[in-house]
């Protein structure tokens, strides 16, 4: 039974914790959430959510039936390096996908499976920035940004350098970081196609990169989360084990690559993933991961190898997103500046108004949610590269998406 409160000793100070937790921003969300509680929406008009970047396209049928066909595998705990036969398939998967040298991504040592790859792109960091090292750690990181690269740096002790994306090309100009400023790099974080402009990074870039890390000696973790979904069959989005394979580096070398099943299947409730590349990285990254507890669920891990084994369902995949881009374009033709993006599901669209009151003012008017670009980013130098950008994820119906970019269309018109 609790005590009166008056027999309570009286707390002098707060209990200590880790102090890199004050150096945390608030999430994305929780800031929109405050920007929208500013103001109320309509009550005719039904919400539509182009804010979060969760795929609402159907599962695949055959993965829930496996699912529900494994379900009795709960009886066990599952080992945190996966079944051998999950990873052979991922293994396949990925030197079919990036064309890489056969058995070049051994099993046993080149792969590892992992809960989605948010948690895998956090505890990473932990793995791999020395803190003891003779300068203060610095983590590289796109300008705007997915917020675990970030977060996971400052918990990690690291400081983060961001790098802006360019207008022209809407990617990292890495050309414009200095020798110093790389020699102090320990992790350098990419993500191709980039959340959030949907740009994808050529082969030349992505060896340049690659050189780059063996003159300074850092880390090059690659985000290839949206790598399956891109508008142009005859143009895949180029990954950074192709460009070692294309240099004739089989080992992969300082290279680590994070693939899920969330945005290429629509299966982000399994947090299903893997992570691959430099065996001598990802051995001690599964050390890491057996303290940390985090083994991915033998039923999940059954499911897994139905999902990594079809490529039917990811083409349909895309063609619905297709779709929708090519829908909501058209509507908002000579309304809002779009360009269609190279990969991934987001507009990055242009804003005639700051976005942050763009954002609140068509929720207000449409209840239609966007994220204001400015969330994602960081100001450097007196620039956010988000200003006067929003951020749309066309995860809803073909019907709402429609719906919503007429709706926009009429916010639109009571601007000019």
């Amino acid at each position: 039974m609790t005590p009166p409160e008056s027999t309570l000793p009286a707390r002098e100070k707060s209990v200590a914790m880790n102090p890199d937790l004050h150096r945390l921003q608030a999430y994305p969300f929780e800031k929109l959430k405050q920007l929208k509680a500013a103001v109320s929406p309509p009550g005719d008009k039904s919400s539509i959510l182009l804010s979060i970047g969760e795929p609402k396209h159907a599962a695949p049928t055959f993965v829930l039936d496996k699912l529900r066909g494994s379900i009795g595998e709960v009886a066990s705990y599952p080992a945190t390096q996966g079944i051998i036969e999950l990873r052979k398939t991922m293994a396949k998967w990925l030197e079919k996908r990036f064309t890489l040298q056969a058995n070049s991504i051994k099993p046993e040592d080149n792969i590892l499976p992992v809960s989605g790859t948010r948690e895998a792109l956090f505890a990473f960091t932990q793995a791999v920035i020395n803190r003891d090292s003779d300068t203060k750690p610095c983590v590289l990181l796109p300008n705007p940004f997915y917020q675990i690269y970030e977060g996971a740096a400052l918990l990690a002790g690291a400081t983060p350098h961001y790098l802006p994306a360019n207008e022209h090309n809407l990617l990292p100009d890495f050309d414009a970081v200095d020798d110093d400023t790389w020699a102090q790099c320990q992790l350098l974080f990419i993500c191709s196609p980039y959340n959030p402009t949907g740009a994808v990074l050529s082969i030349e870039t992505l060896q340049k990169l690659i050189q780059l890390s063996d003159k300074h000696d850092f880390v090059i973790a690659s985000d290839e989360c949206y790598s399956e979904i891109y508008l142009n069959e005859e143009q895949k989005p180029v990954g950074l084990l192709e460009a070692c394979a294309r240099l004739g580096r089989h080992d992969y070398r300082r290279c680590v690559v994070f693939h899920s099943l969330s945005k290429r299947s629509n299966l982000p409730g399994l947090r299903s993933g893997f992570v691959a590349g430099d065996a001598d990285i990802i051995k001690p990254f599964l050390l890491y991961r057996t303290y940390q507890g985090c083994a991915m669920p033998l039923h999940h891990q059954l499911s897994s190898i139905a999902a990594w084994s079809d490529e039917e369902h990811v083409r349909e995949n895309r063609s619905l997103y297709c779709n929708k881009f090519t829908a909501m374009k058209k509507i908002l033709a000579g309304q809002l500046e779009l360009s269609l993006p190279a990969g991934a599901f987001y507009f990055w669209a242009k804003t005639p108004i700051d976005d942050i009151d763009f954002a609140q003012q068509l929720y207000a008017q449409q209840n239609v949610t966007v994220l204001p670009g400015q969330y994602l980013s960081r100001t450097v130098k007196g620039i956010n590269p988000g200003k006067n950008r929003i951020r749309m994820a066309l995860v809803a119906s073909p019907a709402e998406c429609e719906e919503a970019a007429c709706r926009i269309k009429a916010f639109m018109e009571t601007l000019i």
